[in-house]
């Protein structure tokens, strides 16, 4: 996450301050490290590494006039606080904030390709990127298949420490991270959706969560209206295009979104239709270094490309 931003700042020649989270410090302090051994000037990339008083931290990069411009990824509630600090100094700002992508397989789709894409898709990471799939909209014709193929994929996952053979998932990042989770199984199930498999916390040491399948997820479960952050994947039926772009439409953000159709003018069709900043279609991964990676709605402002680390400047030469 840091590298997609700095590569850009670094391109378009500015010098860096980052503060990365602190449940994982580590890698930004590797990163700078790597860096420096790389021949990067001292002073060009520097790291603030907090545990307490993260808001005050956060209040004087974005208050501070030597900083120049402030640049987020997390959460949503976060980016809102920040963007307010930023505000006081109209400090120039870019967000990449909380994301909730559907997933849409439509009748026409080529159903095992669909089932990789899904794979890739909501369990690369444990569930734990922005662009994670969340909802997951399959159509009523070709809801058994997909679902039982997917529960095959799925059952065939080995939860652990990454170190050992055969591990094919982690842990989540936390406790919190688990006991989401686990609301937003109890939910579903409390609303009539089916359990398939997994459902909750593997026993023992870590933050870890059994791979789980939901069928017959109900529209307004909170799964399809909050962004769960972790190996879930709930399954809901649909029936027509327009049903479910209403549905996957039906967000405060709009960060990723993904759909499967064989359709050439169901493709152009969903694909402007669906409110959010990048769209895969017949594909479950989208994030390359060249694309303008961001969203709409409360998902964020701006793209990280290195276009966000320049301000244009128009100079007019007269008495030539």
């Amino acid at each position: 996450m840091i590298t997609r931003k700095l590569g850009a700042a670094l391109a378009a020649g500015c010098t860096t301050v980052i503060k990365p989270p602190p449940e994982a410090p580590f890698s930004a302090l590797a990163l700078t490290e790597l860096a420096t051994r790389a021949g990067v000037p001292p002073g060009v990339i520097n790291v603030v590494t907090t545990q307490a008083n993260v808001v005050d931290v956060g209040r004087e990069m974005c208050e501070n006039d030597t900083v120049r411009k402030v640049t987020f990824t997390g959460s949503t509630p976060v980016a809102k606080l920040l963007y307010g600090m930023a505000a006081k100094g109209l400090k120039k700002m870019s967000i990449e904030a909380g994301g909730n992508a559907p997933f849409i397989v439509f009748d026409d789709a080529d159903i095992p390709a669909a089932v990789e894409g899904a794979i890739a898709c909501k369990f690369r990471g444990s569930g734990q990127t922005c662009v994670c799939a969340n909802r997951i909209y399959v159509q009523d014709s070709v809801y058994a298949d997909f679902a039982s193929r997917l529960a095959e994929r799925v059952a065939a996952f080995k939860v652990g420490n990454g170190l050992e053979d055969g591990t094919t998932h982690g842990p989540l990042i936390h406790d919190k991270a688990i006991e989401k989770v686990q609301r937003h199984v109890d939910d579903a199930l409390a609303r009539g959706a089916q359990l398939l498999m997994g459902g909750t916390r593997v026993e023992g040491k870590g933050s870890f969560f059994q791979p789980t399948l939901l069928s017959d997820v109900p529209a307004d479960a909170l799964v399809n209206s909050e962004e769960t952050f972790g190996p879930l994947a709930a399954l809901t039926r649909f029936a027509t295009e327009e049903e479910v772009v209403r549905w996957a439409n039906r967000s405060a953000v709009g960060l990723a979104g993904y759909f499967y159709s064989r359709d050439v003018g169901r493709v152009w069709r969903v694909a402007e239709a669906l409110e959010v900043g990048m769209v895969g279609t017949n594909t479950g991964l989208i994030s390359q270094v060249a694309i303008p990676f961001g969203g709409v709605k409360e998902s964020g402002i701006g793209r990280a490309w290195d276009e966000e680390y320049m301000n244009t400047k128009f100079v007019a030469f007269g008495g030539l």
